[in-house]
């Protein structure tokens, strides 16, 4: 059970569900770089003046020293929270005394589907792996089963077929086991 609820992560809920996210005039994708653990607050900040933002939150789950299981949520990219607006919500993000710097992101399309991949990937709630750098490898795309349409890059590990799916911007990613998936090559 969690010490506090999850916060939402994602403001409006269906921002990487619409195009407009990707097309509409005078909107860009930033990655604000909050300072160490501001991701939530930054997150809250944004939210109360309503600037659509991403941040993935992931449960993990811990063991105080007395045995008891706790899980927290935690956010997948640490330290980044991904908004979308024009220049004067970029300010009033860069206002907040959450963020570090600010990251012009130019490529806001292919931000948004590999976002997208990484929402499917935890509203699955799929065992994720935090990647830090994107290993290169034969890209892929799954053809069956709950991850269908995926995209990314199959890695070994210890024997076992891992499937990364990353944030080109960021150069991370998550992973997730593949098991009795079948994949193909792009």
């Amino acid at each position: 059970m969690p010490i506090l609820p999850s916060e939402p992560d994602i403001f409006p809920a269906e921002l990487l569900d619409c195009l407009d996210a990707v097309e509409a005039p005078g909107g860009q994708w930033w990655a604000m770089y909050t300072l160490a653990r501001r991701e939530k607050e930054l997150m809250r900040r944004l939210r109360a003046v309503e600037i659509p933002f991403y941040s993935p939150l992931v449960p993990r789950r811990t063991r105080s020293p007395g045995g008891r299981v706790r899980e927290s949520f935690v956010p997948l990219f640490a330290s980044y929270v991904f908004v979308y607006g024009d220049q004067q919500q970029r300010h009033q993000a860069l206002t907040t005394n959450c963020v570090s710097r600010c990251l012009s992101v130019s490529d806001g399309g292919q931000l948004v589907h590999d976002l997208r991949q990484i929402h499917h990937l935890i509203e699955l709630d799929a065992p994720l792996t935090i990647e830090a750098r994107i290993e290169p490898g034969q890209r892929v795309r799954v053809r069956s089963g709950s991850m269908a349409g995926l995209e990314g890059t199959v890695v070994k590990r210890r024997g076992k077929d891992w499937l990364v799916v990353a944030v080109e911007f960021l150069q991370q990613g998550a992973s997730v086991l593949l098991e009795d998936f079948q994949v193909e090559p792009l």
